[in-house]
């Protein structure tokens, strides 16, 4: 199925993400978007998916594409996994070090922006400490560059969330018949949000959320998930078990007794484990505390799909970028095409 066309409303996420045609040309939220969109991303990575078998790792979808990596928050893996999957898809990348940057000297950030534009930029891939910060640049600078959202403040992860995504259905299959909980910090994680936006997308049968009343936000029902504060009745059955990490950088006041407490109330051990059924997995999009959010016992076991999750960031990053770039040189060209019969018409007028 064709996915529909972008609205017109420029507050609709829809129609910034979108070209006319409804292809992706950024990658900002999960919000707005159909299943049919990201059921088009989980198939694209899986032509990518056995590339790091392969003895040559590259394909030609992005050679002369130059990709910026822009991250004002700390990252390993995530900013690792979009470089090498920018390198897989032969793009030239630079990454910016921000601490270095003319940002720090005084700079604005739509001046750097623009001056990365102006050197022929093709895509940014941005992680930000401000909710909206990418949304924000999507809309101001030149309709002709990629923006990724890798990172923004509590709001999204929509990557991330792809690629747990792309884990579950590679290892459990049918969403439609899959209740997923998601455990831990929810009130801080910009994963989280992503997560209950992309089970709901794709028809998982249900999304919990399992945390303290301190960390778990009464709003998020709204998005069509159920909360629970206990463990033993969250986990009931579940099929997927989703850790998030305990983000104390971004805690204010006492949300927490104590990390010994949360482990004793929260921490995924083998003995709560037992609640979900025989056969769930276990995920975390890392980095994982172990004996804070998560028994080594249960991180290292048969059940986990930690390392998997990690394997799959980089043919779902390959899959975004390659997409968005196809979207704007599509929208591009009809640009470009539509200009030209402007310019052929006034031309026509003129001669007569």
């Amino acid at each position: 199925m064709k996915p529909t066309s972008a609205p017109q409303n420029p507050a609709d996420p829809r129609s910034v993400q979108l070209t006319e045609d409804g292809k992706l040309r950024h990658f900002l939220t999960l919000g707005g978007l159909n299943k049919e969109i990201l059921e088009e991303i989980l198939d694209t990575a899986d032509s990518f998916v056995n590339m790091g078998e392969q003895s040559v790792k590259k394909v030609p979808l992005l050679r002369g594409k130059t990709v910026v990596n822009l991250f004002f928050e700390n990252s390993t893996r995530t900013r690792s996994t979009f470089e090498l999957a920018a390198k897989r898809l032969s793009a030239d990348v630079l990454n910016l070090d921000i601490s270095t940057s003319a940002t720090s000297k005084g700079e604005t950030l739509m001046d750097t922006l623009q001056n990365l534009e102006a050197m022929g930029s093709d895509m940014f891939v941005i992680r930000h400490a401000d909710s909206g910060a990418q949304h924000f640049i999507a809309s101001q600078i030149s309709p002709n560059v990629a923006i990724i959202n890798a990172g923004d403040g509590r709001h999204a992860h929509p990557t991330q969330a792809m690629l747990d995504m792309y884990t579950i259905r590679k290892h459990k299959g049918d969403f439609s018949k899959l209740k997923v909980a998601i455990v831990g910090d929810i009130l801080h994680s910009r994963v989280a949000r992503s997560q209950i936006q992309a089970l709901n997308i794709l028809g998982a049968e249900e999304v919990r959320l399992i945390g303290p009343k301190t960390l778990l936000p009464q709003s998020l029902a709204e998005m069509g998930a159920t909360l629970y504060t206990r463990m033993e009745d969250g986990l009931k059955d579940v099929d997927v078990v989703i850790m998030l990490r305990l983000q104390k950088e971004r805690m204010a006041g006492a949300l927490l007794p104590s990390e010994s407490e949360f482990y004793r109330l929260y921490g995924l051990t083998t003995e709560k484990l037992s609640y979900a059924k025989p056969d769930a997995v276990v995920m975390h999009p890392g980095p994982i505390n172990r004996g804070v959010e998560i028994e080594s016992a249960v991180a290292d076991g048969p059940q986990s799909l930690i390392l998997n999750q990690v394997s799959y960031g980089i043919p779902i990053r390959m899959a975004v970028m390659s997409m968005a770039i196809s979207g704007q040189t599509q929208q591009k060209a009809k640009a470009a095409e539509s200009n030209s019969d402007q310019s052929n018409a006034a031309t026509g007028e003129a001669s007569a």
